[in-house]
């Protein structure tokens, strides 16, 4: 059974982190707050988004931006500096989308 593409809807936290791989295909990072609830703290999550849509979001989209976001979620796991296990979740997305205003 394959992976099931979830949607998130928040506000980026910093400006969009546009970088190029050896191959010149572009990547840009997100930092995006999800709030479930309206009192409850914002939800933090890694988005990747990559090629023409990675470039566009990296020209419209700004730190405060209304975003949503549809794509794959993934556990990141890596050993720390102090040899401790840590892990993130990461979307890759598919679709990244805000309002006109």
């Amino acid at each position: 059974m394959g992976k099931q593409k979830e949607l998130y809807v928040g506000r980026l936290g910093s400006n969009p982190t546009l970088k190029y791989t050896k191959n010149q295909k572009a990547v840009c990072h997100l930092s995006v707050a999800v709030s479930q609830t309206v009192n409850q703290k914002p939800y933090w999550l890694k988005v990747v988004v990559w090629g023409k849509q990675a470039e566009d979001c990296n020209l419209y989209l700004k730190k405060g931006k209304e975003v949503f976001i549809q794509g794959f979620v993934d556990i990141k796991e890596y050993i720390d500096k102090d040899g401790v296990d840590r892990s993130y979740e990461e979307m890759t997305a598919t679709l990244v989308g805000y309002p006109n205003n």
